[in-house]
């Protein structure tokens, strides 16, 4: 069982960065494989980036992947999605995630355990 909070959402002008925190209740955060999800009002949950247990390889969406970063530090159980040059269309509640099955899983329903979410918006 894993307890996922997030913080560090707020609201941005364009070009802007934000540091979203996720941490993570429990011993075996580091036996998981992370990820974050979005969702914008009116439209699915969407998947954002995803990162091996050791946080020694990642993947992102096309859309944010010279801008995101994802990290991990597991003696900290916490894992980070760094965000920079923000844009109004990343506007959305941001969700931290964990429990899949396989790495690079970019399907929602994959993800066992999930955080609250925390909200990111941009200005224009």
């Amino acid at each position: 069982q894993v307890q996922l909070v997030e913080s560090g959402g707020g609201l941005v002008q364009a070009g802007g960065s934000l540091r979203l925190a996720c941490a993570a209740s429990g011993r075996t955060f580091s036996t998981y494989y992370m990820a974050w999800f979005r969702q914008a009002p009116g439209k699915e949950r969407e998947f954002v980036a995803t990162i091996s247990r050791s946080g020694e390889t990642s993947f992102n969406l096309d859309s944010v992947k010279d801008r995101f970063t994802i990290s991990r530090d597991n003696a900290k159980n916490m894992g980070y999605l760094q965000m920079n040059s923000l844009k109004p269309e990343d506007t959305a509640v941001y969700y931290c995630a964990c429990g899949a099955p396989v790495y690079e899983s970019t399907r929602p329903r994959d993800y066992t355990y999930w955080g609250q979410g925390t909200q990111v918006t941009v200005s224009s």
